[in-house]
């Protein structure tokens, strides 16, 4: 099986070379390396062209976010399975991408996931959270769970069947897709129980309470778009499920 990997990435100096060498020092020998840019200003290009025709596409323009970003290098992949690989994680080992690979062999498997853990901006070592996604249940969304975005990876036909990442639910887009294609549209999916990505801290969805506020109206959102129920308590407990993943 063929695998597309997609990175994208603004201004990513500091973190890309990792990001792009932990893909090309996967073991697994057939993976098409997709580099979405929206360009950047600060040397990320220059470090990107040094890869050379290691980078099986590179895209440099500018953009509508994160998300229009991912949905081009989607439509570049010709793949049979597709994962997204954001310039500020790296993958945690170099077999991540065999196992994933063992695990979507089979026809009746969609898609696969993993374990993730952010690591210290600075320093990599410093474990700060760790995100165990555990055996999905079917309904557990319902429950305040999803997978991590990064240890996430699918057949493309899914993409071709059921869409890319809407634009209009800002960072509540990548939630939207997996309860779409998980909860919504019943992909069989299996689990890899390992940590396959490491991401470094920072995010934007919780680094405030006004943030968190915004996004649970988009999490809201993501139900109401897909003509599903959520259950009162499930948007609170998606991220208090967060904090027992603290050290």
């Amino acid at each position: 099986m063929k695998v597309s990997i997609i990175t994208v990435v603004y201004n990513g100096a500091k973190t890309i070379r990792q990001c792009i060498e932990s893909v090309l020092a996967q073991d697994f020998s057939d993976i098409e390396y997709i580099v979405i840019d929206g360009n950047s200003k600060d040397g990320t290009q220059e470090i990107i062209g040094e890869y050379g025709s290691k980078i099986a596409a590179f895209v440099s323009e500018p953009d509508g976010g994160i998300y229009d970003a991912m949905n081009k290098g989607i439509k570049l992949a010709t793949g049979d399975i597709i994962g997204i690989l954001n310039a500020d994680d790296f993958y945690a080992y170099n077999a991540a991408i065999s196992d994933v690979v063992s695990k979507m062999e089979s026809p009746d498997i969609q898609g696969c996931y993993g374990d993730l853990v952010y690591v210290d901006a600075a320093n990599e070592v410093v474990i700060k959270r760790k995100w165990i996604s555990g055996n999905y249940k079917e309904g557990a969304f319902l429950n305040g769970w999803m997978p991590p975005h990064p240890a996430f990876f699918v057949k493309k036909e899914l993409y071709e069947r059921f869409g890319l990442f809407r634009l209009d639910l800002g960072s509540a887009a990548d939630y939207e897709l997996m309860l779409r294609f998980i909860h919504k549209a019943k992909a069989k999916i299996a689990y890899v129980p390992k940590v396959l990505v490491k991401m470094r801290t920072g995010g934007v969805s919780n680094s405030n309470l006004k943030n968190r506020i915004a996004a649970n109206r988009n999490d809201l959102r993501a139900w109401k778009e897909n003509d599903l129920k959520p259950h009162f308590y499930t948007l609170w407990l998606k991220p208090l499920r967060k904090i027992l993943q603290f050290r």
